[in-house]
């Protein structure tokens, strides 16, 4: 396996943000999904070892209130759309100007949000996203708060118990989550008609969670749909899913 190397950058106002990066060649800037992980999206299943193998730098952030970056409590530190204040800074602090991006679910969210405040990677790639999951993240996020609310008390059958047994495993700070979870905003379905650079949307064959990827594809001016095994939470578990991105990038 590739050595994974860790720094640290300062996202917006000063929030420390984990960065770690596996092998060498053209920049990908990863995002992984909501109560996760670069190590968990990307790392511990071997996906981020399948496209350093293809030649890549696989450059994967934790985001902040996840994984081995700050997940500060004041409210200031969490306005609209934070997170792609601290993809813009973590692309200016890397001197990146050629380089491609992906993520996952809130990933891919993420850099959607990204290309339409101003970035322009070559390429994009969006994981476990289809086009209502965009539009409706009041929805998604609803569901999410709910389960940081009744924490603890949540039993298995209920919709919320997932939730809740994935933030337990990850130790999830949930008073920062719940804040990080008010600063994410629906991209309106006509929006992304300026999304222009190759797109993959990539999705497992049972993940519907945020509705139809085929749609998102076929949607955007440029999209390709790739469908890999697995579910919401059991997609990136599997090595389709990194050589479907490799397949893509290469093409």
């Amino acid at each position: 396996m590739s050595e994974v190397r860790k720094d640290y950058v300062e996202g917006f106002g000063g929030t420390r943000l984990a960065v770690h990066t596996m092998g060498a060649g053209r920049p990908l800037l990863l995002l992984h999904g909501l109560f996760s992980s670069a190590q968990v999206n990307w790392i511990k299943y071997g996906n981020a070892q399948i496209l350093a193998d293809a030649g890549f730098e696989v450059i994967m952030p934790d985001l902040r209130a996840h994984g081995e970056s700050e997940a500060p409590h004041d409210p200031d530190l969490y306005p609209e759309d934070v997170l792609v204040d601290d993809l813009k800074l973590l692309v200016a602090e890397l001197g990146l100007s050629d380089f491609d991006l992906g993520g996952f679910s809130l990933g891919a969210r993420t850099s959607v949000r990204g290309v339409l405040a101003g970035l322009e990677p070559r390429k994009l790639i969006l994981g476990g996203m289809g086009l209502s999951g965009l539009a409706g993240w009041a929805r998604r996020s609803a569901h999410f708060v709910d389960a940081i609310d009744r924490f603890g008390t949540i039993e298995r059958g209920d919709r919320a118990f997932v939730a809740q047994a994935f933030m337990k495993t990850m130790k999830i700070d949930r008073v920062a989550a719940r804040l990080l979870l008010g600063s994410v905003d629906d991209t309106p379905p006509e929006a992304i008609a300026s999304i222009t650079m190759p797109t993959l949307c990539v999705c497992g064959k049972d993940d519907a969670d945020n509705g139809s990827a085929p749609d998102l594809a076929a949607a955007l001016p440029n999209g390709h749909y790739a469908e890999t095994p697995g579910n919401h939470m059991s997609s990136v578990t599997f090595k389709e899913m990194g050589r479907a991105m490799v397949d893509f990038l290469q093409s």
